[in-house]
């Protein structure tokens, strides 16, 4: 059985004092949630200061994003190391916002997800179409392409500490969300593309979970789906009693 994961992407939202009074607030809704993981990714700035609010919960840290140097001259940028000094265990990688505006490509997801893998951390490397790929029939062109550069030269330990997120763009922010059957569809396309690229064991293994628009009136027929592992959470994540509502979407 594959634990499910619900992950909060709080994106360029709350300040330090705001992310650590949501995840006070958050805490005591989810205390007695078991069989899922839970995490929360707020911006860099808040990342040690919510470590510390979420020290001896059931609640885990990550990042949005990181670098895959260790350290040198590159000005802005967050190495893995330090985003585990910083108290994190996960990383968001690639997600589509750093695709659109901030020129993420394939290869350098393949290097950002090889170096957090190597300092600790669990990558969720997301992956997901645009509107018009899909109106154009281009949905497993894209999502095989993004696989392929994303995973290439992985070896079955580090899928071990991978965790693929499936965001179809058109999806993320918009209100619109993609059926319970078009999604997993497309998480069944993943998961069988895993097999073939690193073996039915380790597909069989991997959390594959759907971000778009996910909410607490729609978690449930996404999750009772086969290849569905968990959500990549948005907005709804931004407010305790929602993201708890989802992280409890099992009650």
């Amino acid at each position: 059985m594959r634990t499910p994961v619900i992950a909060g992407n709080w994106k360029l939202f709350k300040t330090i004092g705001e992310a650590t009074g949501m995840v006070n607030e958050l805490k005591p809704l989810v205390a007695g949630t078991s069989g899922v993981e839970i995490v929360v990714a707020p911006v860099f700035t808040a990342l040690n200061r919510v470590a510390e609010a979420l020290s001896g919960s059931n609640v885990s840290l990550a990042a949005q994003d990181c670098y895959w140097e260790e350290e040198g001259a590159f000005t802005g940028e967050v190495a893995p190391k330090l985003l585990v000094d910083a108290g994190c265990s996960h990383v968001i990688i690639g997600h589509s916002e750093r695709r659109q505006y901030f020129g993420e490509t394939d290869d350098t997801v393949n290097k950002k997800a090889k170096a957090a893998i190597a300092a600790g951390l669990t990558a969720i490397v997301c992956v997901g179409e645009t509107l018009a790929e899909r109106e154009a029939d281009k949905t497993f062109t894209v999502i095989e392409a993004q696989l392929k550069g994303g995973l290439a030269g992985f070896t079955a330990a580090m899928l071990a500490q991978t965790i693929i997120a499936y965001e179809p763009v058109w999806a993320i922010g918009t209100g619109k969300t993609a059926s319970d059957d078009q999604a997993q569809e497309v998480h069944a396309f993943i998961r069988n593309l895993l097999a073939t690229m690193f073996g039915q064991s380790v597909a069989d293994d991997i959390r594959i979970l759907y971000g778009g628009s996910v909410k607490p009136d729609n978690v449930k027929g996404l999750m009772s789906q086969n290849d569905i592992d968990g959500a990549l959470v948005g907005g709804a994540s931004l407010k305790a009693d929602s993201f708890a509502a989802i992280a409890n979407f099992a009650v």
